[in-house]
């Protein structure tokens, strides 16, 4: 993890024990660049006094040093090996073994990650990084197996092959970008020993109508300086920026600091410094809240659970001037490891970047809601955002779910690279198909109706396949997300069909339903199934009742019809008699209907008796078994209905008499 890119500082500690022992400059020199944080002039250093040692344990410090300044440049593939050679060295701490287990998560090992961080949990079971190493694999991996719906694009336009981050929209439009980028041509014209790039400007890119970014050019020398300058925040109306600035100077304890300029025609005025902590310690990566009583930032002062923490000052109204008490956000943000680059959504919610809490490789960006004062729920945004590399500033345009975050990942055009992201709205359709019920032949030009549950309400017809669908049509979108779904068909000369339903809510994925019907024809008799009867009684059975309150849903979703009720018996009694207990039957369904509140004018009940047998009397003699026979019979005992008009008008009900006012009344 090359925190040096995060904050510049030039810290001055103590050598390590090493530099005693030293009998040449090159070991003294790679020392003292190390414990200035200039590992990319160290490596060279080292390597050179490597060659001069004998003692085996400076050189195996030396080769874990030389891994950890290629950590620090970000050069993750030669970190991975020069662990390595320091655990063949026999480098005395375990953390080599974490180390190691770091690079190859970053470098997309997670197997032989988890196998690394396993492995330092035996060494040393008191550490909570190798059980959450391994988690963090496991995870990761599912992550990139299952990623989110948000589309991620590097930003070509606007990168180089030096460090390009940390962007900031600032105007209304969403049209002006300022960035911090180590190309060449920055106001400093040295290299950072640090990095091994220039050091880094604050730059413009413009965005036209067609999309395209003009050539990044340095902002005013107001901002900008011979220093490292980055990380950018702006307030709401655009006209006072804050920026992290890092100075350079050698043999002086300094730390990154935050500055800010008020906007002074179109240039900045000359920038003043925002002081909240001691010089030996860095500031830097501000984020103003939505209301501007607040400036999150980033920082190791002391006072933190650990690393880099999140921190914010708030601003005095009445004295106008932040306060110079930064409160330390604590738990669940913090951890005892790196909390940086925070970001505050208009929503009030924060983003940041972090390798203390569960991610897929070095920084990772999480996202937490706003609870009270504080944040809460803090959740990992997952793969394609976040990546085996360092995953950062995070910012949105305006409460879109699209804006900018940076990345060194693999395949990116530098060190650091700027990419947008967007989340594309979640697409829905419905469709099926429809066909006759009895035939399964496609019915065209039938009319499906759908109703949502947010009150709109569409018909579409289907094609000679019996073929419909609802989709997007040009702009407008008839299937919304959280939203429930009731179709019905209708079809001339068919009944209409039990409805359809279908959900949105809860669906976190772009899905298709499939909804098919079935329309019962009117041609002719439709059987009820079910219909029981005792021996000789036309009292409906409880089992009965399941059938007919579907004919009931089938009369209310069709309120022109009339019907017949048709009652059968099989051939065992005389006609007379069977004529009879069939017209009792069929009556008997027609009352269970008007308890239903059926119009009783939509209904007629006619007994058959045996006059209309599915099997003849004759077909049934010449049946082997008993057990046929009886099923004959058990064919010929039915119920079905026959629909008589198709135009059926309900009478108007006369109002009720008005009483009349007794004589004198008023």
């Amino acid at each position: 993890m090359k925190f040096s890119k995060f904050f510049f500082s030039a810290v001055l500690v103590l050598s390590f024990s090493i530099s005693a022992f030293a009998q040449k400059n090159y070991l003294k020199d790679a020392e003292y660049a190390f414990n200035n944080l200039e590992y990319y002039s160290a490596i060279e250093l080292y390597k050179k006094a490597y060659t001069k040692e004998k003692d085996k344990a400076i050189k195996s410090e030396m080769v874990f040093k030389i891994a950890e300044c290629y950590r620090h440049v970000n050069d993750l593939k030669q970190a991975e090996t020069w662990y390595q050679k320091a655990i063949k060295a026999k480098y005395a701490d375990p953390v080599v073994v974490l180390m190691l287990a770091d690079m190859m998560k970053e470098n997309e090992k997670y197997a032989e990650a988890q196998a690394q961080y396993n492995a330092y949990k035996a060494l040393k079971p008191e550490d909570r990084k190798g059980e959450d190493g391994s988690k963090s694999c496991e995870l990761a991996q599912k992550w990139r197996d299952n990623p989110t719906r948000y589309v991620v694009s590097n930003e070509a336009q606007l990168n180089t092959k030096y460090s390009d981050f940390s962007p900031t929209y600032i105007d209304k439009k969403y049209t002006d970008l300022y960035f911090t980028s180590s190309r060449i041509g920055a106001d400093g014209a040295d290299i950072d020993g640090v990095t091994g790039e220039s050091f880094s400007d604050i730059y413009e890119s413009k965005r036209d109508k067609k999309g395209k970014w003009s050539s990044p050019i340095p902002i005013g020398k107001t901002v900008n300086s011979a220093a490292n300058e980055g990380s950018v925040s702006v307030n709401h109306k655009f006209n006072t920026l804050f920026f992290t600035r890092c100075p350079n100077e050698r043999k002086k304890n300094l730390g990154c600091e935050i500055f800010h300029t008020e906007k002074k025609g179109t240039d900045w005025a000359e920038a003043t410094i925002i002081k909240v902590t001691a010089d030996s310690f860095s500031v830097g990566h501000p984020s103003l809240n939505e209301d501007e009583s607040r400036l999150y930032f980033s920082s190791d002062m002391p006072g933190g659970l650990g690393g880099h923490d999140i921190w914010y000052v708030e601003y005095n109204k009445k004295e106008k001037k932040w306060l110079e008490t930064p409160i330390n956000l604590g738990a669940p943000i913090n951890t005892p490891d790196e909390e940086m680059f925070p970001y505050i959504h208009e929503d009030g919610s924060i983003y940041f970047a972090s390798n203390g809490h569960l991610g897929m490789g070095g920084l990772d960006i999480f996202h937490a809601e706003k609870s009270g004062t504080n944040f809460t729920n803090v959740t990992n945004m997952k793969f394609p955002l976040n990546s085996s590399a360092d995953d950062f500033g995070i910012m949105f345009e305006g409460g879109k779910e699209r804006g900018f975050f940076c990345s060194n990942r693999a395949n990116g055009k530098g060190m650091d690279d700027i990419y947008s992201f967007n989340l594309p709205p979640l697409v829905f359709a419905i469709q099926g198909k429809v066909k006759d019920v009895d035939t399964q032949q496609p019915i065209a030009n039938a009319t499906v109706k759908m109703i949502g549950s947010d009150g709109s309400s569409v018909e579409v017809k289907t094609d000679n396949s019996g073929f419909y669908k609802f989709a997007e049509n040009g702009a407008e979108r008839y299937i919304h997300a959280n939203t429930s779904y009731t179709l019905a068909v209708s079809a001339d000369k068919y009944l209409n069909s039990d409805k359809g339903k279908a959900t949105t809510v809860g669906v976190e994925e772009s899905k298709t339903f499939e909804l098919n019907f079935t329309l019962q024809g009117i041609k002719k008799p439709i059987e009820l199934p079910n219909i029981f009867y005792d021996l000789a009684k036309w009292d409906l059975r409880p089992e009965s009742m399941v059938s007919l309150d579907k004919l009931v849903s089938t009369l209310n979703d069709n309120p022109n019809i009339t019907i017949s009720i048709g009652s059968h018996t099989d051939s065992r009694s005389d006609d007379k008699y069977n004529q009879e207990l069939s017209q009792k039957r069929a009556q008997s369904v027609v009352d269970y209907l008007i308890s239903k509140e059926i119009d009783g004018d939509r209904l007629q009940a006619v007994g058959y008796g045996e006059s209309r047998p599915k099997v003849t009397e004759a077909e049934i003699k010449k049946m082997k078994t008993t057990e046929e026979q009886e099923a004959a019979h058990q064919m010929n005992r039915r119920t079905d209905f026959s629909v008589l008009r198709t135009d059926f008008v309900p009478k108007k009900t006369a109002p009720a008499p008005t009483e009349a006012p007794a004589e004198g009344g008023k």
